[in-house]
């Protein structure tokens, strides 16, 4: 009955390649723009998970995410180091600057400020240069993608003419300031999508406007043992500073962008379209199919055979119609992921959302099958043979 089934499926061309077309596109839509919107999220934070040495990120109480920087007292750090439990705290700048290019051309840039002792909370990976050269004079990096796009140079006199990379060796001026690059490194693209310059902290300090406070946040590491919801209790009573694990930061980030904004709902309507397209695709296309084939449905229920066999069919053909949708549409997708050059577009497929766009599919073909068996059920072979 089943091998029956599938032949009844097959044998249909027309509305076999129908539903199956509608199942690919649904599941291709849900996963494609859930992954893109996961993606986005993820660069929300991409600052937190690039400095893995830190056990704790102390902030001002009222920083609502990473890039909402309240700027404390530089005291501050003097006050979470005699704090007991800690075996080093780190100060780090950040913030929004205007960079001069050599061409005369302005660029907003998220300056970075590590410790100038011990360089933590500088990228880890180098294309050009070493990490020591953040120490020499006015020295700088830049992240490979402003290097590569926003901070090209152009070749002529022409602005418009054939453009260079910005290469080790170049100036730029900060806030009146020289600064020479000398490294290009390699790190996650974040959400504001400008060039990251990486510096010492002093000289981030000397870059930007003369302020009172310029203490950005505060990194964090634990002796070890030392239990880490106590010291974050310790540095909160006795500083008044606020401090989060990496992964509590993370999840502060990435609740503001979810709660604050209109990302989700975007998303989600983009999403939901995707359903409602496989609901209205293949479902109607399967309904038609089943109405189609209901005289030989009813051929064989006058043959003897028995409502639970004739609904075991049903639920071969949905089962096979979803499984092919559900993976020609993860396919398409992880092929599209694929052909995103670089990271020009915010794209992560996890694991989370295949299995999403399989219940989706699940949902849509159950939705289908279920009309169509309700059909069959009340199906009465006398009147397939008086039609």
């Amino acid at each position: 009955m089943r091998l029956i089934a599938l032949k009844m499926l097959f044998g249909d061309s027309a509305k076999f390649y129908g539903i199956l077309l509608g199942l690919t596109f649904a599941t291709l839509l849900i996963t494609q723009q859930a992954a893109i919107f996961v993606g986005l999220m993820s660069r929300t934070y991409a600052l937190i998970e690039e400095t893995p040495q830190a056990d704790l990120w102390v902030t001002d109480p009222t920083m609502q995410f990473v890039d909402d920087t309240k700027p404390m007292q530089v005291t501050a750090l003097d006050r979470v180091r005699s704090v007991t439990g800690i075996e080093w705290a780190s100060p780090l700048f950040k913030g929004l600057l205007v960079a001069k290019l050599p061409n005369g051309g302005r660029q907003i840039c998220d300056v970075i400020g590590v410790d100038d002792a011990t360089l933590i909370g500088a990228p880890a990976t180098m294309l050009q240069g070493k990490l020591e050269d953040l120490r020499k004079t006015d020295a700088i990096f830049i992240e490979s993608r402003g290097a590569n796009k926003q901070l090209m140079q152009p070749l002529t006199a022409d602005k418009n003419g054939p453009k260079r990379p910005m290469q080790v060796g170049d100036e730029l001026e900060l806030n009146e300031r020289r600064a020479i690059i000398a490294g290009i490194a390699e790190t996650r693209p974040s959400f504001q999508n400008v060039p990251i310059i990486y510096t010492t902290y002093l000289r981030a300090v000397g870059f930007a406007p003369a302020n009172r406070r310029t203490l950005s946040l505060i990194l964090v590491k634990a002796l070890p043992g030392q239990d880490l919801p106590e010291l974050q209790k310790r540095i909160q009573t006795q500083t008044g500073l606020t401090a989060y694990t990496p992964a509590e930061f993370s999840w502060k980030t990435l609740d503001y962008w979810m709660t604050q904004t209109g990302i989700p709902i975007n998303f989600g309507m983009a999403i939901a379209l995707g359903f409602l397209v496989g609901v209205a695709i293949a479902g109607q296309m399967f309904y038609n199919f089943t109405l189609d084939n209901l005289r030989y449905f009813g051929a064989m229920k006058a043959m003897g055979a028995t409502s639970r066999q004739l609904l075991n069919m049903v639920a071969v053909q949905g089962l096979a119609a979803g499984v092919l949708g559900l993976g020609l549409g993860l396919g398409a997708t992880a092929l599209f992921g694929l052909m995103i050059p670089g990271d020009r577009l915010a794209f992560k497929l996890t694991w989370h959302l295949p299995i999403i766009s399989t219940f989706a599919v699940i949902v849509i073909v159950l939705g289908a099958s279920g009309l169509s068996m309700w059909k069959v059920i009340r199906l009465d072979p006398k009147e397939v043979f008086n039609g």
